[in-house]
């Protein structure tokens, strides 16, 4: 009965009970339990398998580009980090109040490490979360304009509870990308989170997007409602490269 019971599971595909149980047989704790116990743990088994299943699913169609979570941040105080801050936007509040996080910094002080790290975190709490290059989110764009594609790539990101947009204003941006920008950012106004990093502080950015009424529009939408990080110290990257040599 109980091989038959085990076979059963795993055809549902209720594969957290179906190694709960079986585990429990092979271990025979099975008589450990009373009824109502057994039958608890097993839910529990299951709830987990598909909770841990679902991070999983969440964090691959994110695409991160980096590995990095809010535990591996380094607050020393050279960086400039409010470490209440940051832990405070870890608990994804910002994201059921449609709150932007802008980040900015010079290269290589961690910030698309930090933006990618509150990322994941949301993703882990269960929100849908979108990494991008910003320079090749737009590149992707202008294609799917050419080909038709475009509303579609738009409905898809406009699902996503919260995109991030890295390396912002590496290059200008073009009336093309412009207007892209417009329509990623007014679609998500009141409906979606947007975490931005960039190299650019943030009153440079009217000068990235040009066009003072487009820029207007865009980033009064942006940063009404929004954190603001600025990176400070020296390269992380440098910082590393100097430890490694040193070890």
């Amino acid at each position: 009965m109980n091989e038959s019971t085990v076979t059963k599971m795993k055809q549902m595909k209720l594969y957290g009970m179906h190694h709960a149980f079986k585990t429990a047989i092979e271990s025979g704790k099975t008589d450990h339990y009373t009824l109502d116990e057994f039958i608890s743990m097993l839910i529990d088994a299951e709830w987990d398998e598909r909770h841990n299943r679902r991070i999983e699913r969440s964090i691959k169609n994110a695409r991160f580009h980096y590995k990095s979570n809010i535990e591996s941040i380094n607050f020393e105080q050279s960086r400039n980090l409010d470490r209440n801050l940051v832990l405070r936007l870890a608990g994804c509040e910002f994201v059921e109040k449609n709150e932007n996080i802008l980040i900015t910094g010079s290269t290589g002080v961690g910030k698309s490490y930090l933006g990618t790290a509150l990322g994941y975190q949301a993703s882990i709490e269960g929100f849908k979360v979108s990494y991008f290059n910003t320079n090749k989110l737009f590149a992707k764009l202008k294609m799917a304009k050419a080909d038709g594609s475009y509303l579609r790539e738009l409905a898809k990101i406009q699902r996503q509870e919260v995109i991030i947009l890295d390396d912002f204003g590496l290059q200008a941006l073009d009336s093309q990308n412009r207007i892209t920008l417009l329509e990623l950012i007014e679609d998500r106004h009141n409906n979606g989170s947007v975490i931005v990093t960039s190299q650019i502080p943030v009153q440079g950015w009217y000068d990235i997007i040009g066009e003072k009424t487009i820029a207007d529009a865009i980033l009064d939408r942006l940063i009404h409602q929004s954190h603001r990080l600025e990176l400070k110290g020296e390269s992380m990257r440098k910082k590393r490269g100097i430890n490694r040599a040193e070890n």
